[in-house]
């Protein structure tokens, strides 16, 4: 019998067996604890006794894993008043376990996500981040990121909370209960074969000459901007001539974002780019040069799309701008995903540029325009007369 809130003013725990209680209302079976002189209370959740049973020893587990070192007072997370840096706390004792295994653009991205946390958490100590406080986190939150920025905090919560229930810190995640948001999905906004000629163009008319190249490389590769460029904070270097084969008609993307080289076919209007490009300069490229100088074409891109009057397009349009052309010539979401760097097989490719080949194929369908009814030009000779 569930309980009305009238009942549960005169409910009382008869106690039944080994820190199991059944209440006199509903028949369902408590587990009471006590631990560090506190008491510790769950609901079994059944009215079965056996089942009640196996429940408790779940539980009293739990209990037993708590610590009682610094689970009370220890913090969330702790930042130093003068560098702002992660001192201490929860967060700090996962971050520097799962840190070690990440990448460190990975990591400084995760420590800003702690820091973003840690704005709702501040002051908490981890027993006392509980699912009410979890659920106003949630509620708040929801409303002032998008549901990719939220999910991502979620999970990282997960994972902290994770670690402080493996380590006794906590009798279990209360983050477990907090569902994730459904993202909304952003359509993808591809330039033509034309406005992305009209815009390289007024990026050179305006000076943008280096940023234009960055521009056409990145849309005749399918590269990533980081693996033109390369990163200097995160030692990642950028693409040099030397990763150029024009004999064996392929390159070679030395760090991807997966962390795995990759040699990909040298397409044939990138070969006739970078060959043009070697012709542009006053002296021949060396193998240890980069290709492109620069390190970003963002304000051209911006200014061009403004003065041409069109979207605000960046340096990942160029990428969905090969993936649009792979897909009109007919090529395989998997050989398209290879060339990529996905490891996914063509699943991520399909997710996002799927509706092209469907609207591709229906722009190729409206050709099939004969039929019986069809009137034949007078040129041609009926098949029925032809021997």
């Amino acid at each position: 019998m569930k309980a009305t809130p009238g009942t549960r003013k005169h409910q009382k725990l008869v106690h039944v067996g080994d820190c199991l209680y059944r209440s006199s209302q509903t028949d369902v079976y408590y587990a009471i604890f006590q631990r560090d002189g506190k008491q510790v209370k769950r609901s079994l959740k059944t009215t079965d006794p056996e089942l009640a049973k196996r429940r408790r020893e779940i539980h009293r587990q739990k209990v037993e894993r708590l610590t009682s070192d610094s689970g009370k007072n220890l913090p969330f997370a702790e930042y130093d008043a003068k560098t702002k840096g992660l001192i201490g706390g929860l967060a700090k004792r996962w971050i520097d376990i799962a840190g070690g295994t990440m990448e460190a653009s990975s990591r400084d991205r995760m420590l800003g996500v702690i820091k973003n946390l840690n704005q709702h958490f501040s002051g908490l100590t981890v027993r006392n981040v509980t699912l009410r406080t979890l659920e106003q986190w949630a509620t708040a939150r929801r409303d002032t990121c998008s549901a990719r920025t939220f999910n991502y905090e979620l999970e990282t919560l997960r994972r902290i909370l994770d670690y402080g229930a493996e380590h006794g810190i906590l009798m279990e995640n209360p983050a477990r209960k907090i569902k994730r948001c459904k993202p909304h999905k952003k359509p993808v906004t591809i330039p033509t074969k034309e406005q992305f000629r009209k815009m390289l163009d007024a990026m050179r008319i305006n000076g943008g000459k280096a940023s234009a190249d960055l521009a056409e490389l990145l849309a005749y590769s399918g590269c990533r901007k980081g693996e033109i460029v390369g990163d200097a904070k995160y030692s990642k270097p950028p693409m040099f001539w030397r990763d150029v084969d024009f004999e064996l008609k392929v390159f070679t993307v030395t760090r991807s974002k997966n962390h795995e080289p990759r040699t990909v076919p040298l397409f044939p209007a990138l070969e006739n780019f970078l060959r043009e490009l070697q012709a542009r300069r006053p002296v021949p490229s060396k193998p240890d040069e980069r290709i492109i100088p620069i390190d970003s074409a963002k304000k051209a891109i911006e200014s061009a799309c403004k003065k041409l009057g069109l979207p605000q397009y960046g340096h990942h349009t160029c990428r969905h701008f090969f993936c649009s052309n792979a897909i009109e010539a007919g090529i395989d979401f998997k050989v398209i995903a290879g060339w990529l760097g996905h490891k996914d097989g063509g699943v991520l490719v399909a997710r996002t540029y799927g509706h092209l080949r469907n609207e591709h194929s229906a722009a190729m369908a409206k050709r099939m325009n004969w039929g019986a009814s069809t009137v034949e030009p007078e040129n041609v000779v009926p098949m029925a007369s032809r021997k």
